[in-house]
């Protein structure tokens, strides 16, 4: 056992909190623990079900604005349980870091969003708007039965968010040195370039469709989609898989499969992007089929109320002028984007995330949990 000093509620509720084998889509009860910490700060606590995935949503106030905390209650899966030094669900204290699945992403922050609101609503009980929190048990899977669905309940009873901060792991070295005030779209694609199979050693019998498709993906990799912007690097084309053949090896393909992504910014539209892949493959003359998927929209929050506050509470706990950013994949933010203007995520180091061995250092834990109770003094005191 560490030295370091754990006589933290923050970091009591974050051992309680991941000692729930909440795999995803499952929650194991984390929820109920939020409930019996919120209702009695004078919280409306709402579950919501959908397919087995459980949601909260917890209010307190009925004023704007309405400032929100965002998370996830659920986790990945483990990896094998043997390589860990110590079981996943055994929250565990050595070195002065805690270990366990869901320690920095996200049951950590999430632990700190509950302390917050306590420390803050005794401190400011007729504080101005009000607080509430979207909790969801689907984030780290399909995630079409978790903050979507919310979202959409509270937008068909013209609920509007004003401010949301997402506590997922954003740090990259020490806590309060980056958060995101956006991420990329997502939009994939399936191609498949038809050709005629035949033997190879008779080719003007045959059409060879990996031959015909080499010019039109290099196209593709070569193309410019966009210079990005303030916030966003350019969008980026990447082919992930590629397939064709039969397994002989004296047999021209029939057809040859490929999958590629677009992780793209506020620069390009998905539209946009579809169009011009289609102008390319066509240019080139190809026999093909193409399905879309667009699996989240990019959203951008500029500097303003919501990244000052952020910012400036993170300043005052760690004086570190903190960094923007808009890398790495797709979150939730995408959807509570669709119903609030400003979304920022915020939160612990993020180098041990889905690992072996999961942690987040002690020293960080009640410093995360002041940065959020200081955005709520920041917005609403």
């Amino acid at each position: 056992m560490s030295t370091v000093d754990i006589d933290s509620a923050t970091l009591d509720l974050s051992r309680q909190l991941i000692a729930l084998d909440s795999v995803t889509p499952r929650d194991r009860g984390c929820q109920q623990l939020l409930i019996d910490r919120l209702a009695p700060l004078g919280f409306a606590c709402e579950t919501i079900v959908s397919n087995g995935v459980t949601n909260l949503w917890a209010r307190r106030g009925t004023q704007s604005p309405l400032f929100v905390f965002a998370g996830h209650t659920d986790v990945v899966p483990t990896g094998p349980a043997g390589e860990w030094a110590s079981p996943p669900f055994a929250p565990n204290i050595r070195d002065g870091k805690l270990y366990g699945r869901g320690a920095a992403d996200m049951k950590t922050s999430i632990a700190a969003m509950v302390v917050a609101c306590e420390e803050f609503v005794a401190q400011h009980p007729d504080h101005r708007g009000s607080i509430g929190l979207l909790i969801t048990s689907d984030e780290e899977g399909p995630a079409v039965d978790g903050t979507v669905v919310v979202c959409e309940r509270l937008q068909a009873r013209g609920e509007t968010i004003d401010y949301c901060l997402v506590g997922e792991p954003t740090a990259s070295a020490v806590l309060g040195d980056t958060i995101k005030n956006g991420r990329r779209g997502s939009l994939s694609g399936k191609l498949t370039v038809k050709g005629v199979q035949g033997h190879i050693a008779y080719p003007q019998l045959a059409r060879n469709p990996v031959h015909q498709a080499a010019p039109a993906l290099a196209a593709l990799v070569a193309e410019r989609w966009d210079e990005g912007n303030e916030y966003y690097s350019p969008t980026s084309f990447q082919i992930s898989n590629i397939h064709g053949g039969t397994g002989a090896t004296n047999v021209i393909p029939g057809a040859v499969a490929l999958d590629f992504n677009f992780r793209f910014s506020t620069a390009s539209e998905p539209g946009e992007l579809r169009r011009r892949v289609h102008a390319i493959l066509d240019a080139h003359g190809l026999e093909y089929e193409l399905d879309w998927t667009l699996s989240g929209l990019p959203f951008l929050t500029p500097r303003g109320t919501l990244v000052d506050a952020v910012a400036a509470a993170i300043y005052a706990e760690t004086d570190i002028r903190t960094e923007l950013s808009t890398t790495g994949g797709t979150s939730d933010g995408r959807f509570i984007a669709r119903i609030c203007p400003q979304v920022i995520e915020c939160g612990p180091p993020n180098a041990s995330i889905h690992k072996i061995d999961e942690h987040i250092e002690v020293r960080f834990v009640d410093p995360l949990k002041n940065i959020y109770r200081r955005t709520l003094e920041n917005l609403l005191a």
